[in-house]
C-alpha cells in the first residue's frame, strides 16, 4: 500500500464571471439597439425586443450552474451597469439624462429577471422541469416587462399601433421563447 505524503487538492475554477459578464453585454447591448426598428405587418418594433428573452436564459443558465446567489448578482451588476451606460451615453451624445427612461428600463428589466429567477427557482425545486412550465416562465417574464415598460411609459399607450406592436412583440417573443426553452431544458444543472 502507497502511502500519500502530499495531500491533492483539486483546483476549481469559477468562471461565473463570464456569464455576468455576458449578461451585462447583452443588456447594453439591448439599450444600444432600442430605438432602431423594423416593421413588421405595417408595425415598427425595436430589435431589442427580441434579445429580451436572451437575457432570461443566460440568468436561467447561471442559476442552474451555480446558485441563485449568483444570479442575483448578475441581475443587480447588469442593471447597474445599463443606467451607467445610459448616463454614459447620454452626456457623450450632449442629450439629458430623462430619469422616465432610466426608471422604465431598469425597473421593467430587475423586477421581470426576479419574476423569472423566483418561478424559475420554484421550478428548479418543486418539478421536473418540464417544457411548458419553463416556456410559460419565459412568456409571463417578458409579460412583465412588457407591463412595467408601459406603465413608467404610459403616455405610449394613446398611440394608435401600440397595442398592435405590443401584441406583435409578445408573439415575435413567444417564437422565440420556445426554441429558447428547448435550450433550456437542456442544460444540465451543477457544475
Amino acid at each position: 500500500m502507497a502511502r500519500k505524503t502530499k495531500i491533492e487538492i483539486k483546483d476549481s475554477y469559477n468562471d461565473c464571471w463570464i456569464y455576468i459578464l455576458l449578461l451585462t453585454t447583452l443588456t447594453i447591448l439591448l439599450e444600444s439597439i432600442k430605438t432602431y426598428e423594423f416593421t413588421f405587418m405595417g408595425t415598427g418594433v425595436s430589435y431589442a425586443i427580441l434579445g429580451l428573452p436572451f437575457t432570461y436564459l443566460i440568468a436561467n443558465y447561471i442559476t442552474k450552474k451555480y446558485d441563485y446567489k449568483k444570479t442575483i448578482s448578475a441581475i443587480a451588476i447588469s442593471g447597474v451597469i445599463s443606467v451607467c451606460f445610459m448616463g454614459i451615453m447620454a452626456f457623450a451624445l450632449g442629450k439629458n439624462l430623462i430619469l422616465s427612461n432610466v426608471t422604465g428600463e431598469f425597473c421593467g428589466y430587475v423586477v421581470s429577471q426576479f419574476v423569472n429567477l423566483t418561478i424559475y427557482l420554484f421550478i428548479l425545486s418543486n418539478t421536473r422541469g418540464s417544457y411548458p412550465l419553463i416556456l410559460v416562465n419565459y412568456l409571463f417574464s417578458i409579460i412583465v416587462f412588457c407591463m412595467l415598460y408601459t406603465l413608467i411609459y404610459l403616455n405610449k399607450v394613446i398611440y394608435e399601433s401600440y397595442w398592435t406592436s405590443y401584441f406583435l412583440t409578445l408573439g415575435i417573443d413567444s417564437i422565440i421563447c420556445i426554441v429558447l426553452t428547448f435550450i433550456d431544458i437542456k442544460i444540465k444543472r451543477g457544475k
